[in-house]
């Protein structure tokens, strides 16, 4: 037996690798041997053929930033143009859409407003969920509660605690991009550090607040700080208390280049062709092993290398995703609908199951 297959079953046996054992399997392992393994775990931790899916809708509360960070074409100035805050007719409008195509969940989520404090969105969800009792939210992020605690100068749990009292269900992980500063101080120098997002998320998951982890890469990361990212998320998630979710589920998708900073100024493209997504998730699988749900992300990758991440690793094939701005404005151009999504994940092999944002099957 080689190093790879000792440490490829270890793995399957429920020992994950550490940082040079992943670093061995990523220049070293097969794509069968990780896609193999990584389908083992999955199957290990997930013993159904059935995949999840979500209906839900991703509204911006605002595109106005201070972050302007190098990947993003969205956010803008407070004095733009076309700078705007969501206003409740409008929420009202998407909601009552979002229920009738059959979802309950709103990925709320936008930029770091200069002026946007925490009365504004304690405000906001209160007035949502006293309208639409049914409606879950998914809102914000680490880098949003790091500001508006900034500007409350309050503590990340007071933050969270008004906001779950007026009506948040569970975190986004968004804005974790890589968890490594030097990659942060490149690509994000306005939001928060590797260190402050964690945190944030160590304070949910003591509250039991659900949260999810993500990754954008394929920019100007190394491999060793792709996978950086991984350990420190599997660390994250050990120290939760055992009653607490923690991370529900773990999304990488590829950094999208079209018009951005990143490119376009200092000439960065996507590195990340589809065999190396493939391994990416199958990576994450076998690094991941204490983060129940490990989901493909068609909208930036297609609905065939989705489908085989399924053979890789990947229980979860994601959201309908009735609305999207920010990957899609960076050139991200796939769609699904309900029968889409479903079809897509029977032509792969596996059941399709409706779930919630809590990873509960809801057909």
């Amino acid at each position: 037996m080689n190093y790879t297959e000792e440490i490829l079953n270890r793995a399957r046996e429920g020992a994950p690798p550490d940082f040079d054992e992943a670093l061995h399997l990523y220049t070293h392992a097969g794509d069968g041997e990780l896609m193999e393994a990584a389908h083992a775990i999955r199957m290990e931790l997930n013993p159904t053929m059935e995949v999840g899916w979500i209906i839900d809708r991703n509204v911006n509360i605002t595109n106005v930033c201070v972050s302007f960070c190098k990947f993003c074409n969205f956010c803008r100035k407070s004095v733009d143009e076309d700078a705007y805050v969501t206003t409740l007719d409008q929420y009202r409008e998407k909601i009552e859409q979002l229920f009738r195509l059959g979802g309950r969940q709103l990925l709320l989520q936008g930029g770091l407003h200069p002026k946007l404090g925490l009365d504004f969105y304690t405000e906001l969800f209160s007035r949502l969920k006293a309208e639409y009792p049914e409606l879950r939210l998914h809102a914000l992020g680490p880098p949003e509660i790091a500001h508006i605690a900034r500007l409350e100068k309050a503590d990340y749990q007071t933050v969270l605690t008004k906001l779950i009292d007026a009506g948040l269900d569970s975190l986004p992980g968004a804005g974790a991009e890589i968890l490594v500063d030097r990659v942060r101080k490149i690509v994000s120098p306005g939001k928060c550090s590797a260190e402050e997002w964690l945190e944030v998320m160590r304070v949910a998951h003591r509250m039991d607040l659900p949260t999810s982890a993500t990754m954008m890469f394929g920019h100007v990361e190394t491999i060793e700080e792709r996978l950086e990212h991984m350990i420190r998320l599997r660390q994250l998630q050990s120290e939760k208390p055992a009653e607490s979710r923690g991370f529900l589920n773990f999304v990488a998708w590829p950094f999208m280049d079209e018009g951005t900073v990143l490119r376009n100024r200092l000439g960065i493209r996507n590195t990340v062709d589809s065999r190396t997504y493939i391994r990416t998730i199958a990576l994450a699988r076998i690094i991941l092993n204490n983060i129940p749900a490990i989901q493909a992300s068609w909208l930036t990758v297609g609905k065939t290398i989705g489908q085989l991440c399924l053979h890789a690793g990947a229980n979860d094939f994601g959201s309908v995703m009735i609305e999207e701005h920010v990957v899609s404005a960076a050139g991200a151009n796939h769609t699904f609908d309900a029968k889409g999504i479903q079809q897509a994940i029977r032509e792969a092999g596996f059941i399709p199951r409706q779930r919630n944002q809590l990873f509960e099957w809801v057909d």
